[in-house]
């Protein structure tokens, strides 16, 4: 298609002239004896490049200086983007626009979204990120570009970034349609930041050729465990490289390294346990060809990770860690005799409320008990997962602020337990209950006094963004939340609130676990249960004890989403 512009004569006088392309302006400027023609909006914010300056075949925009070629479009500035370029047609004295259809913009955007990463440029990812989805573009492929670049380039392998990112993914159903982006332009920039100024990672190669001389499952498994043990992480990792290359399935591979995980009691705080739990649920969003790179990413932090056993609050003044250590003893004969019994224990919840007690052998008493009435993996990670939820939601505002960290690691350390007992359950991973109940029996003291659970009335969501907007609406929060769901609210426009006022804000690492940990929770009860209203709670009243902050990035991808619009960002609305 061609546009006449205006004629020769009037463009080598006035040195550019604008006209329309569709819906969208184009400038086209007289410089150095041709006619160029570029898309009049600059691809950074949106300011007219034709009030911008020409000089030695560039275009500046006068907003931030990015600076464009005049022939290709191209930008000298990556914080910007390419502008587009439109060829121009002279016959005598018209000037002609030629109009035809736009490059492939899927290969551009996920070039950019690179790009974006490498440069922490969260405009850019966010637009990026904008225009893949409109284009059609698969979550799961959008995760991916995310997944490849954290695992590349963090020498000290999975970290928070990508834990945040796979936890968005997890929530995308949830949310409203109108929040994915933003969900996933959070994840993105977390794993941006947690790159940033780090040396790349250099992955290991496996032991020899597998196929030729095998090594047996087992003995891996025994291995991974020993290095892990001894600190040895590239020797870890070289072993589950070489499990993962002799195409070892799901369930051996998960029994390796969780086993590993939980050798010594509550590692890394709980990180350790969360982390493979999302390098795990990453592999599902890529499938089990992803596992290879992203798995082995784990070694270094498993096998670095500080043990709880090492620290005096689980030697003194009960001994737990000797606690634990007898009970493991105990686990093989006790999963032994429950099995005769498996599906005939149904008090989960039950046992999630004995696990609050005020006695560390009460609490490992009433797990040993499950087990032999039947209890199966599942239920005692789902009993453990509420009795972290419910340190949150009874957590009193009374305490020190930082307090809210301690619950919150009882908390995502048991769901991220609940979801591998659901995976891939082992007699290994069950010690993992006995280790997280006495956790949570550690924070005991952070419900003295227990916060009030709260009454039934009924509640409108509108009202929780007051509690988001200022300090204080802690138990406002969870009062509105519980009202709403006991006066027959859909509880997935209660989840859709709280992930939006999740990503309104500058949310922190923790903030993302708790949230994301809550819905999964609410989702392994029953619609309509106590335990899943009473869950929520937690998550609404940690969300109103840390809002507002200052709202960057979620005002970032508004631009963006403004700049796809084609509104003027530089003119006064």
């Amino acid at each position: 298609m061609r546009i006449r512009v205006g004629s020769l004569e009037a463009l080598q006088t006035e040195g550019r002239l604008t006209t329309k392309a569709g819906g969208h302006g184009v400038c086209v400027f007289w410089h150095e004896g041709r006619a160029y023609a570029l898309d009049d909006r600059c691809p950074h914010m949106g300011f007219p490049l034709h009030r911008g300056s020409l000089e030695a075949g560039l275009v500046t925009c006068h907003w931030h200086h990015a600076r464009f070629d005049l022939a290709t479009g191209g930008t000298l500035d990556p914080f910007a983007d390419d502008a587009r370029a439109f060829p121009v047609e002279v016959e005598g004295d018209d000037v002609y626009l030629v109009v035809g259809a736009p490059d492939n913009r899927v290969d551009h955007h996920r070039r950019r979204l690179a790009e974006g990463l490498e440069g922490g440029l969260t405009l850019v990812s966010a637009k990026a990120v904008l225009g893949l989805l409109e284009a059609g573009v698969p979550v799961a492929e959008i995760v991916q570009v995310g997944v490849e670049f954290g695992t590349a380039n963090r020498a000290q392998g999975w970290g928070s970034g990508l834990t945040v990112l796979v936890a968005m993914a997890n929530l995308l159903p949830w949310l409203d349609p109108s929040d994915h982006a933003l969900a996933l332009v959070h994840g993105l920039a977390f794993v941006a930041r947690d790159t940033a100024g780090r040396p790349p990672r250099f992955p290991l190669s496996p032991l020899g050729d597998v196929a030729v001389a095998p090594v047996s499952a087992d003995r891996l498994t025994d291995w991974y465990r020993r290095f892990v043990e001894t600190r040895s992480g590239d020797a870890a990792e070289r072993v589950l490289v070489t499990a993962l290359s002799a195409s070892a399935d799901a369930a051996t591979v998960s029994q390796m390294m969780t086993a590993a995980a939980t050798d010594h009691v509550f590692i890394d705080v709980g990180h350790t346990l969360d982390f493979t739990n999302k390098a795990f649920e990453a592999v599902e969003h890529l499938g089990w060809g992803a596992a290879e790179a992203v798995l082995p990413t784990l070694t270094e932090q498993t096998a670095g990770a500080s043990r709880s056993e090492e620290g005096s609050r689980w030697r003194h003044p009960h001994d737990l860690a000797a606690l634990v250590r007898s009970t493991e003893e105990r686990l093989p004969a006790l999963l032994a005799e429950g099995r005769a019994r498996l599906g005939e224990f149904h008090d989960v919840s039950g046992l999630g409320w004995r696990l609050l007690e005020d006695d560390p052998y009460a609490v490992v008493a009433s797990i040993c008990d499950a087990i032999t009435a039947g209890a199966t993996p599942e239920q005692l990670g789902r009993a453990l997962a509420l009795a972290g939820a419910l340190r949150i939601t009874r957590f009193h505002v009374q305490n020190d602020f930082g307090d809210w960290d301690a619950v919150h690691h009882g908390f995502t350390y048991a769901n991220a337990l609940h979801q591998c007992l659901v995976r891939h359950p082992s007699d290994e991973l069950v010690r993992g209950v006995v280790h997280g109940a006495l956790r949570v029996y550690l924070d005991r003291f952070l419900n003295v006094p227990a916060a009030r659970l709260p009454a039934s009335v009924d509640a409108s969501l509108g009202d929780l963004q007051a509690c988001w907007d200022g300090q204080g609406g802690v138990d406002q929060a969870g009062a509105i939340a519980y009202g709403w769901l006991k006066a027959g609210g859909d509880p997935r426009r209660l989840v859709a609130a709280l992930g939006h006022a999740l990503l309104s804000e500058d949310a922190g690492f923790h903030w993302f676990q708790i949230v994301e940990a809550a819905v999964r929770q609410h989702a392994a009860w029953p619609a309509g249960s106590e335990e899943a209203a009473l869950i929520l709670v937690g998550a609404a009243r940690f969300l109103a004890a840390h809002t507002p902050t200052r709202r960057e990035l979620p005002h970032v991808v508004r631009t963006a989403a403004r700049l796809r619009r084609g509104d003027d960002l530089f003119e006064e609305s």
